[in-house]
């Protein structure tokens, strides 16, 4: 089975690889392996727009296969879902995870936000080698820490707890991730329905 994924993001590469290696003989490939191949601009409004959106352009150059295109994000419900679908850009559209967190951060303790609750979403969007186009949509709870702790994951980890948990998602690591997050959530959705 070969699947293309439409993002040049290595952690979630990384966390497909994972999420997805219960498939026999599975291929995962990247836009990156594409030569010239380049990205529509993400100006959906909601991250099942974008997912689809790259979904679509990822398709465009490689049909007859499995595509994937995902968007996921943190919304932090005292700022009304932001950053939301801004998530990866921001700080400004070339911004580190670092420098995203920092602002995220600045801006919860400006505007004196609590409670401090967060989702994380994830929307994937995932097209059939015969053009069948499939939708998942998936949330992870949590709250936003005061600073950053753990060095594991990408993102907003570092910031984020999920409810019921005492560690922020960089702090649980891989393993809890790939049981319980909004992404994972998302692949075992598209496993299921894989299903003969």
């Amino acid at each position: 089975m070969e699947i293309w994924i439409a993002t040049g993001n290595t952690g979630k590469v990384k966390e497909y690889e994972l999420l997805l290696k219960s498939i026999p003989e599975l291929k995962i490939h990247t836009q990156n392996e594409i030569s010239g191949f380049s990205t529509r601009p993400e100006d959906g409004k909601t991250f099942v727009d974008n997912a689809r959106i790259k979904a679509k352009t990822l398709r465009s150059v490689k049909n007859n296969v499995w595509v994937f295109g995902e968007d996921s994000g943190l919304e932090v419900d005292g700022m009304a879902g932001l950053p939301g679908i801004h998530s990866a850009r921001y700080a400004g559209p070339k911004a580190s995870d670092s420098e995203n967190v920092a602002k995220l951060l600045k801006m919860m303790q400006i505007r004196n936000i609590n409670p401090r609750t967060a989702q994380f979403r994830c929307a994937l969007v995932v097209y059939t080698p015969t053009g069948e186009e499939w939708v998942f949509e998936e949330t992870l709870k949590g709250e936003i820490t005061t600073k950053p702790q753990g060095l594991h994951g990408f993102g907003y980890d570092p910031v984020f707890k999920p409810e019921g948990q005492q560690q922020t998602l960089a702090e649980l690591g891989a393993g809890f991730k790939n049981l319980h997050s909004h992404r994972s959530k998302c692949v075992k959705a598209f496993l299921e329905k894989l299903k003969p």
